[in-house]
Protein backbone atom coordinates (compact mmCIF):
# COMPACT_ATOMS: atom_id res chain seq x y z
CA UNK A 1 0.00 0.00 0.00
CA UNK A 2 1.36 3.61 -0.61
CA UNK A 3 -0.07 6.76 -0.12
CA UNK A 4 0.72 10.14 -1.82
CA UNK A 5 -1.27 13.23 -0.24
CA UNK A 6 -0.25 16.49 0.99
CA UNK A 7 -2.42 18.53 2.64
CA UNK A 8 -1.48 22.80 3.19
CA UNK A 9 -3.29 25.87 4.39
CA UNK A 10 -1.43 29.07 3.08
CA UNK A 11 -1.53 31.95 1.32
CA UNK A 12 -1.22 32.72 -2.42
CA UNK A 13 2.61 34.24 -3.44
CA UNK A 14 1.25 35.68 -6.55
CA UNK A 15 -2.00 35.76 -8.44
CA UNK A 16 -2.71 32.25 -10.28
CA UNK A 17 -1.65 31.64 -13.82
CA UNK A 18 -4.12 30.18 -16.42
CA UNK A 19 -3.42 28.67 -19.54
CA UNK A 20 -4.93 26.10 -21.78
CA UNK A 21 -3.13 23.13 -23.09
CA UNK A 22 -3.53 22.61 -27.26
CA UNK A 23 -6.08 20.15 -26.44
CA UNK A 24 -7.86 23.39 -24.57
CA UNK A 25 -7.96 21.77 -21.13
CA UNK A 26 -7.42 24.67 -18.70
CA UNK A 27 -4.50 24.62 -15.90
CA UNK A 28 -3.19 27.04 -13.24
CA UNK A 29 -0.42 26.94 -11.25
CA UNK A 30 0.62 29.65 -8.37
CA UNK A 31 3.19 29.32 -5.34
CA UNK A 32 1.48 28.84 -1.75
CA UNK A 33 3.42 29.79 1.22
CA UNK A 34 3.13 27.95 4.12
CA UNK A 35 4.72 29.64 7.42
CA UNK A 36 5.73 27.32 10.57
CA UNK A 37 5.80 29.83 14.51
CA UNK A 38 7.34 28.27 17.04
CA UNK A 39 8.97 30.18 20.54
CA UNK A 40 12.62 29.10 20.70
CA UNK A 41 13.99 27.63 24.14
CA UNK A 42 14.85 31.28 24.67
CA UNK A 43 11.57 32.74 24.22
CA UNK A 44 12.39 34.36 21.46
CA UNK A 45 9.65 34.42 18.71
CA UNK A 46 10.79 32.34 15.52
CA UNK A 47 9.03 31.36 11.91
CA UNK A 48 10.22 29.91 8.71
CA UNK A 49 8.03 29.83 5.42
CA UNK A 50 8.11 27.08 2.71
CA UNK A 51 6.88 28.12 -0.37
CA UNK A 52 5.02 25.06 -2.46
CA UNK A 53 4.22 25.26 -6.47
CA UNK A 54 0.92 24.26 -6.96
CA UNK A 55 -0.84 23.42 -10.09
CA UNK A 56 -4.61 22.29 -10.76
CA UNK A 57 -6.53 21.16 -14.05
CA UNK A 58 -9.84 21.46 -15.45
CA UNK A 59 -12.82 23.18 -13.71
CA UNK A 60 -10.73 23.20 -10.88
CA UNK A 61 -8.05 25.64 -12.84
CA UNK A 62 -10.69 27.91 -14.19
CA UNK A 63 -12.62 28.42 -10.18
CA UNK A 64 -9.11 28.69 -8.31
CA UNK A 65 -8.09 31.71 -11.50
CA UNK A 66 -11.54 33.31 -10.68
CA UNK A 67 -11.59 33.31 -7.20
CA UNK A 68 -8.08 33.43 -6.06
CA UNK A 69 -5.84 36.27 -5.43
CA UNK A 70 -2.03 36.82 -3.88
CA UNK A 71 -2.27 36.91 0.13
CA UNK A 72 -5.68 34.78 0.03
CA UNK A 73 -5.45 32.07 1.90
CA UNK A 74 -6.75 28.93 0.71
CA UNK A 75 -7.20 25.09 2.30
CA UNK A 76 -5.62 22.41 -0.93
CA UNK A 77 -5.53 18.72 -0.54
CA UNK A 78 -3.68 16.78 -3.34
CA UNK A 79 -0.68 14.83 -4.64
CA UNK A 80 2.48 15.50 -4.87
CA UNK A 81 4.29 15.30 -8.45
CA UNK A 82 7.91 15.30 -9.46
CA UNK A 83 9.05 16.39 -13.10
CA UNK A 84 11.60 17.69 -15.25
CA UNK A 85 12.08 19.66 -17.62
CA UNK A 86 14.48 21.23 -19.93
CA UNK A 87 15.68 25.16 -19.67
CA UNK A 88 16.39 27.79 -21.90
CA UNK A 89 19.73 26.55 -22.13
CA UNK A 90 19.09 23.08 -22.55
CA UNK A 91 19.58 22.33 -18.37
CA UNK A 92 17.74 19.81 -17.27
CA UNK A 93 15.54 20.99 -14.38
CA UNK A 94 13.79 19.34 -11.13
CA UNK A 95 10.17 20.70 -9.97
CA UNK A 96 7.96 19.19 -7.12
CA UNK A 97 4.63 20.55 -7.44
CA UNK A 98 1.19 20.04 -5.26
CA UNK A 99 -1.82 18.36 -8.06
CA UNK A 100 -4.66 19.90 -6.25
CA UNK A 101 -7.21 17.31 -6.04
CA UNK A 102 -9.70 18.87 -3.18
CA UNK A 103 -9.93 22.70 -2.31
CA UNK A 104 -11.62 25.18 0.12
CA UNK A 105 -11.81 28.93 -0.18
CA UNK A 106 -10.66 30.40 3.41
CA UNK A 107 -12.39 34.20 4.38
CA UNK A 108 -13.73 36.07 1.59
CA UNK A 109 -12.39 37.62 -1.38
CA UNK A 110 -11.46 40.97 0.58
CA UNK A 111 -9.60 38.65 3.13
CA UNK A 112 -5.89 39.31 1.49
CA UNK A 113 -4.20 41.00 4.52
CA UNK A 114 -6.08 39.24 8.01
CA UNK A 115 -4.51 37.76 10.15
CA UNK A 116 -3.17 34.18 10.18
CA UNK A 117 -5.10 31.33 11.44
CA UNK A 118 -4.44 30.29 14.97
CA UNK A 119 -2.83 26.79 15.41
CA UNK A 120 -5.94 25.96 17.45
CA UNK A 121 -8.50 25.94 14.94
CA UNK A 122 -8.90 23.29 12.64
CA UNK A 123 -8.98 23.29 8.89
CA UNK A 124 -12.57 23.83 6.79
CA UNK A 125 -13.50 19.76 5.39
CA UNK A 126 -11.89 19.97 2.12
CA UNK A 127 -14.16 20.23 -1.07
CA UNK A 128 -14.82 16.54 -2.04
CA UNK A 129 -15.75 14.78 -5.34
CA UNK A 130 -16.64 11.54 -3.18
CA UNK A 131 -20.03 12.44 -1.65
CA UNK A 132 -21.20 9.43 -0.86
CA UNK A 133 -18.69 7.85 1.43
CA UNK A 134 -18.94 7.13 4.62
CA UNK A 135 -17.42 6.26 7.88
CA UNK A 136 -19.02 2.48 7.21
CA UNK A 137 -16.72 2.41 3.98
CA UNK A 138 -13.45 2.85 6.41
CA UNK A 139 -11.56 -0.65 6.42
CA UNK A 140 -10.37 -0.34 9.64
Amino acid sequence: MSVNKAILIGRLGKDPELRYTPSGKAVTSFPLATTERWTGADGQRNESTTWHNIIAWGKQAELLKEYLSKGREVFIEGRIDNRSYDDKEGNKRYISEVVVQNFSFIGSRGDQDSSPRSESESPPPPASDDLGSSDDDLPF
